[in-house]
């Protein structure tokens, strides 16, 4: 079974990360399907909203870190890289519904998305720091922007873990609801917003966001600060660490 699914529904894509045996950890294959899909989406005139999910007890628990390891050169072919800068040329809207473990991507990639909602059982985190790294996916630029430098830097210098309600009084999620309606409140919106005039909707998504240029500079930086901690002493103990777990 695909480890990346996908359903069009009511103009929707759904995108489902689906890997429940390894906590939706993301690998390089499912980086690339993941990226083809919302290019695929983004060209089909059918499709005018996306709403990406993982299972009822997790989005994702980040990267698959020993895949990662094996392919760390960071270069512009690397399928994350690909991946997240994909993320800047998205036309139509991204909606995201979170369950469960919502650990580095799995917090990063909500920063580019447009509506996101998550469960009482929702638990984000961004360990970088934990693991001698830096953040991702514009994370350095897109969070202080978001919820102020100190809240940032409090997220992404400890590295703790941190709930639902906390991410919504963040202004990171929208809202937080029953386990129970979680799919089903994600999936109304998106088809509300599906429903109207498409190129209005991509025109005013478009003027929402950072400046382009800036924050595709600041994810570069971040890649290239990211590969050298990478090959770091400092970050191959914290990986063994990791991996003896």
């Amino acid at each position: 079974m695909s480890t990346i699914q996908i359903k069009d529904e009511q103009g929707v894509r759904i995108i489902t990360i689906n890997r429940p045996e390894k906590r939706n950890a993301l690998d390089l294959e499912m980086y690339t399907a993941l990226r083809e899909y919302l290019i695929q989406g983004d060209a089909d005139n059918a499709i005018n909203a996306f709403l990406i999910k993982g299972q009822d007890d997790c989005f994702t628990a980040g990267n698959d870190v020993a895949d990662f390891l094996k392919n760390s050169d960071l270069g512009p072919e690397h399928p994350a890289f690909k991946f997240l800068f994909s993320l800047l040329d998205l036309k139509k809207p991204l909606i995201a519904a979170v369950s469960g473990a919502a650990v580095g991507i799995g917090t990063t990639l909500l920063l580019h998305c447009d509506l996101v909602y998550a469960d009482t059982t929702a638990k984000f985190q961004l360990p970088f720091t934990n693991l001698a790294l830096v953040p991702e996916a514009g994370a350095s630029l897109l969070l202080p922007h978001l919820i102020g430098h100190q809240k940032a830097a409090e997220l992404l210098l400890l590295g703790e873990s941190f709930n639902a309600q906390t991410a919504k009084s963040l202004h990171i999620i929208n809202d937080c609801v029953d386990p129970k309606l979680l799919f089903d409140t994600a999936f109304a919106q998106a088809v509300k917003i599906a429903a109207k005039p498409p190129l209005s909707i991509q025109a005013t998504k478009a003027l929402m966001r950072p400046d382009k240029a800036l924050l595709h500079a600041k994810m570069t930086a971040e890649l290239t600060e990211f590969a050298t901690r990478l090959q770091s002493d400092e970050a191959k103990a914290q990986f063994k660490a990791f991996l003896s777990r």
